[in-house]
């Protein structure tokens, strides 16, 4: 692992449980000094940022909801000035609730796209600004996306958003050896994911990869790793469907 103190930083969102998680301590194992950030779940945060520094890392935790400019300011700003400015940014906050499109309600379409899609834009924003030359930045589109699932079409706009983001914010960070992709997983098996679906719910799910299995957090945290890292310099405005061949 690098010398903490010469580490370069990362934030990843919404890395308190979950892939958010296994995000963090794959970029902790990496040499990266990590920013924990959450919303709501301060005591998982927390917990995490003691496992990492009890590895050796250095890790903070930063409440601030992505949705919220100043909360995303304040992020950045107090990362600066813990660990020093960022290198690598991971935009995986986000939600996904399922319902037709015509049972959706204006709150959780409002919702949606201001955590899904204006969280991206507010990160994205304070990055362009405020980030090192030489970064790398990994947004989080969905494999649900390319399904076209029916109940989806709320989460699947604000994933296309997201990619959209993607193609076109990597060039116009032209010049400064900046890299922005997007990673787009397949079902994973988290607590998110795994609640209140049938053990038959799942097992189909689990069928739709050719390798017949659901993903787990690590899959997804080793292809973050590589788009976080030097390996994959020349990969740039791409979409990165880790799912297992399911679509």
């Amino acid at each position: 692992m690098n010398n903490v103190k010469n580490a370069k930083v990362a934030i990843v969102t919404g890395a308190s449980r979950g892939i958010g998680a296994a995000l963090a301590r794959r970029l902790a194992s990496d040499g990266f000094a990590v920013v924990v950030n959450y919303a709501a779940s301060s005591k998982e945060a927390d917990a995490l940022v003691e496992e990492l520094k009890a590895q050796g890392a250095a890790a903070i935790a930063v409440k601030a909801d992505v949705s919220n400019a100043d909360d995303v300011r304040n992020m950045f700003e107090t990362t600066e000035q813990q660990l020093g400015k960022v290198d690598v940014l991971v935009n995986n906050a986000g939600i996904m609730k399922v319902l037709p499109l015509a049972d959706t309600s204006d709150a959780l379409y409002t919702q949606t796209l201001d955590i899904n899609m204006r969280g991206t834009f507010n990160t994205l924003r304070e990055a362009a600004a405020r980030m090192n030359n030489g970064g790398r930045i990994v947004n989080f589109s969905s494999t649900t996306l390319a399904l076209n699932m029916p109940g989806y079409a709320i989460y699947n706009a604000t994933k296309a958003a997201v990619e959209a983001f993607t193609h076109v914010f990597a060039k116009e960070l032209r010049g400064r050896d900046i890299t922005v992709n997007a990673v787009a997983p397949g079902p994973v098996a988290t607590a998110l994911f795994l609640d209140g679906k049938t053990e038959e719910q799942i097992q189909n799910f689990a069928k739709m990869p050719p390798l017949q299995r659901l993903g787990q957090p690590e899959d997804i945290a080793s292809v973050v790793s590589f788009l976080a890292g030097s390996d994959s310099g020349w990969v740039n405005g791409q979409i990165l469907r880790a799912n297992g061949g399911a679509a």
